[in-house]
């Protein structure tokens, strides 16, 4: 997950977040970034591949923040955020 306007950093992603729940519409993800209402934001979600042993399908995705709420853990923020566009990532 990274900003959508934010230096995403060597590795291309500020953090790895969990994914809470995901819908054709959107997702909702636990951060320990700062991230607020109406941030425009990219992220990648890897789904598990149909069969044992197949790589996952990757998507990288463009949205933008819905909900901001004091997570479970300490320090931690769950966001709600749209599923504006999407792009499959193909494995190298």
């Amino acid at each position: 997950m990274r900003p959508g306007d934010g230096d995403p950093g060597p590795g291309g992603y500020l953090e790895t977040c969990q994914t809470r729940n995901l819908s054709s519409g959107g997702v909702l993800f636990a951060t320990h970034e700062v991230i607020h209402v109406g941030d425009a934001i990219e992220y990648e979600i890897a789904l598990p591949g149909k069969k044992a042993g197949n790589n996952p399908v990757r998507l990288h995705c463009k949205g933008k923040v819905l909900r901001s709420l004091p997570g479970p853990e300490s320090k931690s923020t769950v966001i709600a955020a749209t599923l504006e566009r999407y792009e499959f990532l193909r494995h190298k």
